[in-house]
């Protein structure tokens, strides 16, 4: 006897059960996250495959610096010069002007348009997976699930060596992707926050207990960690406090994962991920440690030059390593500092040492500082040898520039202070391409406008030999180099040396009006073609022109000061380079600048590629 099948519960009349439902939507956040990110190293494919085929992009990713002992990897600096042929960028040059509409920045946020975009688009996916098909203010447990699925993507964006950045290709490290892990962590505060408000307001409502038992007590602890963590990781604590920041952020951490284990049992699979790829990391690092001998030297009392013997390669120009300086008992503290040369094999600097500058801005450059100048006082006493021995610890190398240099004709390189260890690095590393090395990677440099902003003539002194060793090793080549040195304070006038083809100018430069000069023809044809022949007849006497506030206005001195005037004119359509380092209002004009003249003249031009680096927390 056969009774039929068993009644079906009308849809409206189910319970909703959330530990079947939630995890469903866990997996769509996953997978449409995992999609975007998919998507963004597709687009980076042709990048990727350039910068694998030049040799850029893993190197030292795995075994970090290297050493040569038997010195094969320099070459003295002699002029294979090279003319490159006229080229046109016609379909990078419309891909790199849509991409700049991305660029635009304002004053006040850390973000710029594109990834604005990108914030706003997870967060709205967040939400969205928060609340649809779901009884939210009955069961909040569909916000704690959400909350947990983002434990990856924190994760994934905020290790040092993440495998992302090696598949987005160069200029693609943490410090980069660092604003998506930010931000995904405030969405675990969001998805937490939701989950934890409704769920008390409803122990309210029925008169529960809020806190005894051990689920209710563990998800408040871990809620009020997490709430640390927040408050704790805003961009002034992470500016002032650093330290006191990165110890809460790591025992945080730690502290979370264990709380929000004991809250729930569906917390663990989303634990496994993140120690991967922390695990990934932390084993990355240990390929890469180096302890080394390196030499202090305290060029005056703002500034330090750190040089890390044997140091031959494993980086390229425009990276930067994780430094431990092992003196006064401060060998637990790691700081990011920037190379300022490229490697030997790239480089027009003679030697084999890995340069780092430690600017005096807190507590610890200044130790340094002081370190060294009390040893250099004692050592010089004893007739020995300038510099102070130490022994140091690098990790690294990390980051560097998003765009190779020798793919535009025309190239603006725009520090403001000791943004200039950015920039110099790669105004070595593309000289040493296109002169020492022959141009063998087919760049097609053929100008190069070096603008760096300080506050007082002293600072002049920091790079002056980098400068004048670089400028002699372009004189007499097809490569062109101006060095523009803008000076906001009338301090120590009289420390100015001679740079060959350089100007000192006594103002607050513009970016604007730097790039828009940079491909502006000349006024007259005829000088800049006198200039480009003086140059090319060898001569390396220096050309430094000093000019006061009263001189700027005139029409006669901007026009000598002006890049169009000192670099011969290449004809437009091979595409321009911006590279900027330093504060945030100068990086932040410098995309601005890029947008504006990108989406006016991008196509033209051959496009014109943009990589910042921002030297703040």
């Amino acid at each position: 006897m056969s009774f039929g099948a068993p009644p079906v519960i009308p849809t409206e009349l189910q319970q909703y059960n959330s530990y079947v439902e939630d995890p469903k939507w866990q997996r769509k956040f996953s997978i449409i996250w995992a999609a975007g990110v998919s998507i963004a190293v597709l687009a980076s494919l042709p990048q990727v495959v350039r910068a694998l085929r030049r040799g850029r992009l893993v190197r030292g990713w795995l075994w970090g610096v290297t050493e040569d002992p038997k010195g094969r990897n320099y070459t003295p600096a002699a002029s294979t010069d090279a003319v490159p042929p006229k080229s046109r960028r016609r379909v990078f040059g419309v891909l790199e002007t849509l991409r700049s509409a991305t660029l635009w920045s304002i004053p006040g946020v850390e973000l710029d348009l594109g990834q604005m975009v990108v914030i706003a688009a997870y967060l709205v996916l967040v939400i969205m997976c928060i609340t649809m098909k779901v009884p939210l203010m009955d069961n909040p447990n569909r916000a704690g699930f959400l909350a947990l699925a983002q434990f990856p993507v924190v994760f994934l964006f905020g290790t040092k060596n993440s495998i992302l950045s090696l598949l987005l290709g160069p200029g693609h490290g943490y410090e980069k992707l660092n604003y998506i892990h930010r931000w995904a962590g405030r969405g675990i505060f969001i998805g937490s926050a939701v989950h934890g408000a409704i769920w008390i307001n409803n122990h309210l409502v029925y008169g529960l207990p809020i806190l005894g038992q051990q689920k209710e007590t563990s998800g408040v602890a871990a809620f009020g960690v997490l709430c640390i963590l927040v408050l704790t990781s805003f961009r002034p604590i992470r500016r002032f406090f650093y330290q006191w920041f990165f110890v809460v952020h790591v025992l945080g951490y730690v502290a979370f994962f264990i709380t929000i284990c004991y809250h729930t049992i569906y917390a663990a699979p989303w634990i496994f991920p993140p120690l991967a790829f922390y695990g990934f990391d932390m084993l990355l690092r240990l390929f890469r440690y180096r302890i080394k001998d390196a030499t202090l030297v305290p060029v005056d009392n703002n500034m330090t030059l750190i040089h890390v013997h044997d140091c031959d390669g494993g980086w390229v120009a425009g990276q930067h390593v994780r430094l431990r300086v092992f003196f006064s008992g401060r060998v637990f503290e790691s700081h990011p500092l920037t190379i300022v040369n490229a490697p030997a094999s790239s480089s027009c600097i003679p030697g084999s040492a890995l340069t780092l500058v430690a600017r005096v801005r807190g507590d610890w450059t200044r130790a340094i500082n002081q370190f060294a100048t009390k040893e250099q006082e004692r050592i010089s006493e004893k007739g020995e040898q300038p510099g102070v021995p130490v022994q140091v610890m690098i990790d690294g190398p990390y980051g560097g520039s998003s765009i190779d240099l020798g793919d535009y004709e025309s190239v603006l390189l725009v520090a403001g202070g000791s943004g200039a260890t950015f920039t110099l690095g790669l105004l070595d590393d593309i000289v040493a391409r296109c002169v020492k090395l022959g141009r063998r990677n087919g760049e097609k440099t053929r100008r190069i406008e070096f603008a760096w902003c300080i506050r007082s003539y002293g600072c002049i002194q920091w790079f002056a030999p980098m400068l004048m060793e670089i400028a002699n090793t372009v004189a007499g080549t097809s490569l062109d180099l101006h060095v523009s040195i803008f000076v906001t304070c009338l301090c120590n006038p009289e420390a100015v040396p001679a740079i060959p083809n350089s100007d000192v100018v006594i103002t607050r430069p513009s970016v604007t009006a730097l790039l828009r000069d940079l491909v502006t023809p000349p006024a007259h044809p005829t000088h800049a073609h006198a200039i480009h022949t003086h140059k090319a007849s060898g001569s390396v006497s220096a050309n430094a022109s000093l000019l006061d506030n009263e001189s700027i206005g005139s029409s006669e001195e901007d026009e000598k000061t002006s890049a169009s005037a000192h670099l011969n004119w290449v004809g437009l359509g091979g595409g321009v380079a911006v590279c900027a380092a330093g504060p945030e209002s100068l990086t932040r004009e410098a995309q601005n600048a890029v947008a504006r003249i990108s989406l006016t003249r991008g196509v033209q031009l051959g496009g014109v590629g943009l990589h910042t680096e921002l030297f703040a927390m």
